[in-house]
């Protein structure tokens, strides 16, 4: 006996493979918006997390920033305490600076050269004088500039020809000069004792004419600084 299906059977199977799909949409619409809530959680989450550690560090910026103007604010007092205390000292070791000024100067100054006026103006040293010759100025020069270390950067500011009286009827030729020399702080000749006195060797002054001249003025004056 043969059996026909007069039923719609391609239509009914047409039906289920659209319900099929539907349905099949339908989950992954979900899993879709199950897995996009999962996302945005974490990265709700990871952004949460990221801006308290950004205050976290933000405030210890700030903390480190307060250390840091503190610092700076000591480094600036302990610089201000020891300009003072370098201050003072160079006070107290600046007190015996006319003193060493005269001794070394007369321990520098050669045979016929005569100081006129001298003038100190904090360590610039200004000395007008005359002497015998041109040689004798350059000796004087060599002797600040080597010889002692109480004085450094000597300079000659003018030197001019001119007249002395040696008798009533005869009168000598001499240079008169104006030299310029800075002395140095207590503190920087102390070093320089040890070298100055292995480097340096005692110049001998050349010997004078047979006829000495004798300057119309000899009168030195020191300001202390």
């Amino acid at each position: 006996m043969i059996l026909i299906n007069l039923l719609p059977h391609r239509e009914a199977a047409r039906k289920r493979r659209r319900e099929v799909f539907y349905v099949l949409l339908g989950l992954s619409a979900a899993v879709g918006v199950v897995i996009s809530v999962a996302f945005f959680l974490w990265f709700s989450t990871a952004i949460t997390i990221q801006q308290k550690t950004n205050a976290a560090i933000d405030a210890e910026i700030k903390v480190l920033e307060n250390q840091i103007k503190d610092i700076a604010g000591l480094e600036t007092e302990i610089a201000a305490l020891r300009a003072r205390q370098q201050a003072v000292e160079d006070l107290q070791s600046d007190r015996n600076l006319p003193v060493h000024l005269l001794t070394e100067l007369v321990n520098q100054l050669p045979d016929g050269v005569y100081i006129t006026k001298m003038v100190q103006a904090d360590q610039q040293v200004s000395i007008n004088g005359i002497a015998q010759s041109n040689e004798r100025v350059s000796e004087l020069l060599r002797n600040l500039a080597n010889n002692t270390p109480w004085f450094t950067k000597p300079e000659l500011v003018e030197i001019v020809a001119g007249m002395v009286p040696v008798t009533p009827r005869e009168q000598r030729r001499v240079a008169n000069f104006s030299i310029k020399v800075k002395l140095v702080r207590a503190s920087e000749a102390e070093k320089a004792v040890p070298k100055a006195d292995v480097a340096a060797q005692p110049v001998t002054a050349s010997p004078a004419p047979a006829t000495p001249v004798s300057p119309p003025v000899v009168a030195a004056s020191a300001t202390a600084p």
